[in-house]
């Protein structure tokens, strides 16, 4: 799978979202489209199981998970890819 794939696959299983992953934009605000905080703490975690690492405290906020952009953009830089 690729990074986006499994993003998308994250979101679909731990995001709580009100409309399918599918239908959303890269840019598209996750809590806008019904993830809750709590379901974004989900996703972190189903994140750091998926790419094996963890998540700096730096980026504990909620403008690392407002967007599938947001949340590639932070993978990527804990991967190095």
């Amino acid at each position: 799978m690729t990074v986006d794939e499994t993003i998308r696959q994250v979101l679909a299983d731990h995001g709580r979202l009100a409309v399918p992953v599918d239908s959303l934009s890269d840019d598209t605000d996750l809590f806008g489209a019904g993830m809750t905080s709590h379901a974004s703490v989900n996703v972190m975690l189903a994140l750091e199981d998926a790419f094996d690492f963890e998540f700096s405290e730096k980026m504990l906020k909620k403008s690392t998970f407002v967007s599938i952009a947001a949340i590639r953009s932070g993978v990527l830089e804990l991967t190095g890819g």
